[in-house]
């Protein structure tokens, strides 16, 4: 069998997100190692596709007759159980979860279950599912009824990059990194900043304002509420030079997430010896060691302000958190070996 696979991606692959950043840097990996990577673009709409866009897709999806492996990113394949089971008895398919498409925070109980029964009917139509983490492996097997000997952990690659070195002077840079969407937790960290004004601090927000626009006008209202519009910005989508600015600008990373599948943003702040505030929502303590970090509960706020506090104040734990991310970011695993893990995988199938 030819070195050849197809990779379904719903929306732009183009996207400034984890998830495609994933998708996109295997795929180079993959066509470096030799590997020819058809892309398959299945539409826009996804994880939530009006019945014209599942249509869509699914006619895209069964289009191509060939008998090569075919990789579908999670977050369209956990809503098209339907062309999965289809394509499972005519080729090798390849599920990619970044995260189960449950756990999006903001969903109804009926939505989630909605999604979660979804996604198990289409998980059980793959010949293997990659999770990016552990802790991803394991909601798979327990919750999605994926046996063991289907699941493969690929967990991303981080670029090698310049330890951050701020910018001095009295007032602290917080950074944190991520979409303005509700699983990122942006409200929980205005609620636990705002008990923290007699602190010398800014917060920048880098990441997409255009996913979710209520969630966007959400955070601005919060942000206004508590009297913070000089304290805290948010730059929207930013270039990868830009990010890296900020990244070394910065003296503390801060995300109050309550669910990761891995937490790329994460592994990003240890990538640049950052000290790091966080959560343990999710796979974010298998991603992030505890010496680099002080993790809370996600969405308890006053857990968050005191980890805050007590980082912001001490100049000594914001130093020794910055030595455990430099320790940590030399174990950080590059995108040339996660490339090369994903290669391995597909071997399997021929």
């Amino acid at each position: 069998m030819a070195r050849r696979i197809a990779f379904a991606i719903p929306g732009d692959l183009a996207t400034w997100t984890g998830g495609y950043v994933y998708d996109r840097r295997v795929i180079a990996e993959l066509r470096r190692l030799d590997w020819e990577v058809d892309v398959v673009p299945l539409g826009d709409g996804f994880p939530m596709p009006s019945k014209e866009q599942i249509a869509e897709a699914s006619r895209r999806l069964l289009a191509d007759p060939s008998d090569r492996p075919i990789v579908i990113d999670g977050l369209a394949l956990g809503v098209l159980p339907e062309p999965a089971a289809s394509l499972h008895s005519a080729r090798p398919v390849v599920a990619l979860v970044h995260h189960p498409l449950a756990f999006e925070t903001g969903l109804t109980r009926e939505m989630a279950k909605r999604l979660r029964d979804s996604e198990r009917s289409a998980l059980a139509s793959t010949h293997i599912v990659i999770a990016t983490s552990d802790a991803t492996a394991d909601l798979l097997r327990d919750r999605y009824d994926v046996p063991r000997d289907r699941l493969r952990v690929i967990q991303p690659g981080t670029d090698r990059a310049p330890y951050s070195t701020g910018i001095g002077g009295r007032r602290l840079q917080l950074l944190s990194v991520g979409a303005i969407v509700p699983r990122k937790g942006f409200d929980i960290l205005v609620e636990a900043l705002a008990g923290l004004t007699d602190l010398s601090w800014q917060l920048t927000i880098v990441g997409d304002r255009s996913r979710d626009p209520q969630a966007v006008e959400h955070l601005e209202a919060l942000v206004s509420r508590h009297q913070l519009e000089d304290r805290i910005r948010s730059t929207g989508k930013v270039s990868s030079d830009c990010l890296a600015t900020h990244y070394a600008r910065a003296d503390l990373f801060v995300l109050a997430s309550h669910f990761e599948g891995y937490g790329m943003a994460y592994a990003e702040a240890i990538a640049h010896g950052l000290p790091i505030v966080g959560t343990t929502g999710g796979a974010i303590p298998q991603t992030v060691p505890s010496t680099a970090s002080r993790l809370v509960p996600p969405g308890d706020v006053d857990a968050l302000a005191k980890a805050l506090r007590d980082v912001m104040e001490s100049e000594a734990a914001r130093h020794a958190l910055a030595a455990g991310a430099r320790a940590a970011a030399a174990a950080l695993p590059s995108w040339a070996q996660c490339g090369e893990k994903f290669a391995r995988v597909l071997e399997e199938l021929r």
